[in-house]
């Protein structure tokens, strides 16, 4: 059987930093509230473009560190909830924008569980032989969704994009070994933008009403996220034999600290042994995963051979955690 690993990772986030006195000057909040209720003392906001201009350099800096050019790449996939636009896919903006002249794609819309999704079904083309380099994004310009009057939203979320290659290796031991996925579209309306797609077009009214800005029942998606990422990730580790000790990171959905400790509690699982970035970044969503696999293997955190589970949560209640044996120098 072929196995897929990821070869290679890039990051890229905006300049421009907001940390959260920013936003103790224009809503009723204070940095102190954020910090504590978060953990986040910064994000990075892109001023302008879409998400495909966050995209395009953390996907350069992918290849670079792989040494490959874009014309080596035969598939890519966008995981995003903030497309460029409805039509064309951002993924053909992204191929495009680099120059990836061999390469189909397509978005993969699965929200703050985009990434994980995407590395499933990246994992599975290559294991199948219908592509041999995938470039699997997760990014998000969450500015461009967030009410930057809502006090319990706009100090949660950043912008950023993470790449990473997926291709075949020859060492059995290494690469993505197993996967657990979920959704329970029951918690539809828990997280949602209400009005912009086919049940409710855009239109002056809608606009108007502002329904075109994201909305979230926070205690409700916190104690969802907490159990659906705890019970993602000691599915996967039942299903392998697994206890927590045997793993060297659990890399977790950076949506807020509180909800990351709460997981780690539950699975009792030392913090030190958890990818915590978000107080940097806030929570970009579907870059979240990605630009945390980037930072750590651009430090040399990861060892080849480390057993890393991935965990996710997002709208639509999708939930899923991927485990992993890190292949990438």
């Amino acid at each position: 059987m072929v196995r897929a690993a990821i070869t290679a990772t890039g990051l890229y986030a905006p300049a421009d930093v907001y940390p959260n006195r920013y936003f103790e000057q224009r809503l009723d909040t204070s940095d102190e509230w954020i910090r504590s209720r978060t953990g986040i003392h910064e994000r990075r906001l892109a001023l302008s473009g879409g998400t495909s201009d966050l995209i395009v350099p953390a996907a350069r800096r992918c290849l670079d560190s792989r040494g490959i050019l874009p014309g080596a790449v035969d598939c890519v996939i966008v995981a995003t909830m903030t497309p460029d636009r409805l039509c064309p896919s951002t993924a053909a903006v992204v191929q495009r924008g680099l120059g990836a002249i061999n390469a189909w794609g397509f978005d993969l819309a699965g929200a703050c569980s985009g990434f994980a999704y995407g590395l499933v079904v990246a994992a599975k083309l290559v294991e199948s032989g219908a592509a041999r380099c995938v470039l699997l994004c997760g990014a998000d310009r969450m500015s461009s969704v967030v009410d930057p009057e809502d006090r319990a939203t706009a100090v949660l979320f950043g912008d950023g994009a993470g790449a990473v290659l997926v291709e075949p290796v020859a060492d059995p031991a290494v690469g993505l070994l197993d996967h657990v996925c979920r959704m329970d579209g029951e918690g539809e309306m828990l997280l949602y933008i209400p009005a912009g797609g086919s049940a409710e077009p855009a239109s002056p009214a809608s606009v108007a009403a502002r329904r075109h800005y994201l909305v979230q029942d926070g205690p409700a998606v916190f104690r969802a996220a907490v159990a659906g990422m705890a019970e993602m990730t000691a599915e996967v580790l039942k299903r392998n034999d697994l206890g927590v000790d045997d793993i060297a990171w659990l890399v977790p959905h950076q949506a807020n600290r509180r909800i990351i400790e709460a997981v780690a509690k539950r699975l009792g699982l030392e913090l030190g042994r958890v990818v915590i970035n978000l107080d940097r970044y806030g929570n970009t969503v579907g870059a979240t995963i990605p630009i945390a696999l980037a930072e750590w293997h651009q430090q040399r955190r990861f060892a080849y051979g480390d057993r890393v589970v991935l965990a996710a949560f997002g709208a639509g209640f999708t939930s899923a955690a991927v485990y992993l044996r890190w292949a990438a120098d």
